[in-house]
This record gives C-alpha cells, sequence and structure tokens, in this order.
C-alpha cells in the first residue's frame, strides 16, 4: 500500500487556493503529519487543511523514525518537514520505491526522499496527476490551477512552467 506523505510546503501551495482535494488523485493513503499541521498558520491554507482533514487522512508518524531523520540531516533544520522524512523511513521499501511517495516543495526533504528511496513530486506534479487520473478534471482547469499555484507564491520558472501546463495537456 503506497503512503503518500505531504510536507508543509506544499500543504501550503494548495491550500493558498483551496485544492488540497486534488491529493485524493493518488492511489494510495495520504498522510499529513501533526506537526506540518500545526506549522500551517496562514490563512485560508489554515481552514482549507482543517475542511481537509476531516476525510480520511492520517497524522500519526512514529516518534522514534522522527529522531533517526533529525539524525540523517545532521545541522539542517527544515522544521515540521522532519515528520515527512520519518514517514519515508517507516514505510520505505527497497524492492517497491511506490511504497512511499513525499509531496513537497523542499529541496532538502526532496533530496532525502529521494535518497531514502521514496517517490517524490510537487503541488504542480499534484496537479498533473489529477489531470490524468480525474475524468473530470480538464487540462485546461489543470492549467488555470498550476497559474493559480503560480500566483501564490510558489514560482515556477518559464520552462517548468511551461513543462508543467504541457504534461497536463498530453
Amino acid at each position: 500500500m503506497t503512503r503518500i506523505y505531504v510536507g508543509p510546503t506544499s500543504l501550503y501551495s494548495l491550500g493558498q487556493i483551496g485544492e488540497l482535494s486534488l491529493l485524493d488523485a493518488f492511489d494510495g493513503d495520504v498522510v499529513i503529519p501533526e506537526p506540518a499541521i500545526e506549522e500551517v498558520r496562514v490563512e485560508p491554507t489554515a481552514t482549507n487543511l482543517e475542511e481537509y482533514l476531516e476525510g480520511d487522512v492520517e497524522t500519526a508518524v512514529d516518534g522514534d523514525r522522527v529522531e533517526q531523520a533529525r539524525s540523517l540531516l545532521g545541522e539542517k533544520d527544515i522544521g515540521a518537514a522532519v515528520t515527512v522524512l520519518a514517514g519515508v523511513l517507516a514505510h520505505r521499501d527497497r524492492d517497491d520505491r511506490s511504497a512511499v511517495a513525499v509531496v513537497s516543495e523542499d529541496r532538502t526533504v526532496r533530496r532525502m526522499a529521494q535518497g531514502l528511496g521514496a517517490e517524490i513530486t510537487s503541488s504542480f506534479g499534484v496537479v498533473v496527476r489529477a489531470a490524468i487520473e480525474d475524468k473530470y478534471l480538464s487540462s485546461r482547469q489543470a492549467k488555470r490551477i498550476v497559474r493559480r499555484i503560480d500566483q501564490h507564491g510558489m514560482h515556477l520558472t518559464g520552462e517548468l512552467r511551461e513543462r508543467a501546463v504541457g504534461e497536463v495537456a498530453e
């Protein structure tokens, strides 16, 4: 069973535009660690996240793995996102890279998660996946969502924006 750990940066970018439900396009269990939830204090993200959590979303992470993740990070402080890496440590499977996935914009989290054997994506990847997997989200709607995320602070370079929009259109 795939577990999809969502970090605070992606919660912010999807929550700011009211699109957290796009996480449901993944085939697996969405996990939003409690410390990541607590780190989200900006509106409208906090309200949108509160509403999203009323669904079937796990929030628990093994505390022993949090300490192991902190140890692996050394001096780097990534805040509550360390719980995302703890989830990767708890559920990774060397024989099945799809056993655990991470949704984050944070480069340190993404690199570490990938090195530990997790699949990684970003908010933009969530939109692309939703457009591909969900027949009710048209490429036009997905392009609008990508632009809205971009306008709310998670900026893409022109090349990456075109790539994200292009992938949605395919």
